[in-house]
Formats: C-alpha cells, structure tokens, sequence
C-alpha cells in the first residue's frame, strides 16, 4: 500500500499566484469607467454649489458696496461696480464650464476663452482707470488678439459644428432649385 501525501511545495504556491493573478486580472478588465463618473458627478455637484454660494455672495457684497455712492466720489464707486460686476461675470463663465462639462462630459474652448476674455476685460478697464502705460496696453492687446484668434478657431473648427452642419452633396441642389 502506498501513502500519497499532498503536495505542499512549489505547486502550492503556484495555485496562490494563479489566484492572485486571476483576480488582478479581473480587476484590470474591470470597467471602472461608471465609478469615476459618479466620483467627477459628486466632485462637480459641491463645486457647483460652492460657485452659486460664491456668485451670491458676490452680489450681495456688490449691493452692500452701494452705500458708498452716499461718501465716496462716484467715479470710484462706478470703478469698483464696474470691476466688480466682471468679476462676477467671469465666476457665471467658470459656472457655464462647469455645467457643460456635468452635462456632456466634456470642456467646451470657448467658454474657456470667453471666461478669459472676460478677465481681461477687468483688466483692461483696471489699466484703464489706472492710465497704463503704453506697454501694457500692447501686452494686453497682443493677448486679446490671441484670444480672438483661438476663439474663431475653436468656432470654426468645433466637434458640435462637425455634427450640426449637413454635408453638401453636388446633387442635393439639383434636387431643390431653390438651394442653389
């Protein structure tokens, strides 16, 4: 009669990595893509909310500022409502980002450069009441052309515009004499 004794060497340290390969290999294979999209949904929802919390306080510290028409000169009040208020709506840009890229998953350019372009709108009127000095008139000039530059392009050449506009055909006119 022969004794078999179960083997406790190499082969069983070799069913322990098969396991463990097998379950990092599920795991890689895994789609993780709906637990990341709950994660940016949860992260976009507070940061939304910090924005609208944000923009109200903006304006309320904007009314309250208006008590200053009663004892301060009112060219430096208007100054300051003026700024302000592109300020806010720089934050109401950064809002529209926000709620683009929640709803269709993705960043749209031109929100991104019209949040830009106004910021330096602000700027540019800050410059402006400050009497800048030619230089900084052209530095700024030359980033708002840029800007202009990118934004038409970004038109011109954006995804929604590819899948809005109907491709032209040679014989759709002859169809329809009115579209020629």
């Amino acid at each position: 009669m022969k004794v078999t004794i179960p083997p406790t060497g190499p082969s069983m340290f070799h069913t322990s990595i098969q396991q463990s390969s097998a379950w990092l290999t599920k795991a890689l294979e895994a789609d993780l893509t709906h637990f990341w999209m709950k994660g940016i949904k949860a992260v976009l929802s507070l940061l939304i909310v910090t924005i609208l919390v944000g923009l109200a306080g903006g304006v309320l510290r904007i009314f309250m500022n208006l008590e200053a028409l009663f004892t301060e000169p009112i060219e430096h009040v208007f100054r300051q409502l003026i700024v302000d208020t592109l300020i806010i709506l720089a934050i109401v840009e950064v809002f529209k980002t926000t709620v683009t890229y929640f709803s269709e998953g993705r960043v749209k350019v031109t929100f991104i450069v019209d949040t830009i372009l106004v910021v330096m709108l602000t700027e540019i009127i800050s410059k402006w009441f400050s009497e800048a000095h030619l230089e900084q008139w052209m530095i700024l000039g030359g980033i708002l052309m840029v800007l202009a530059i990118i934004r038409v392009v970004a038109v011109q050449w954006s995804p929604t515009r590819a899948e809005s506009v109907p491709e032209w055909t040679p014989t759709s006119n002859l169809n329809n004499p009115t579209q020629a």
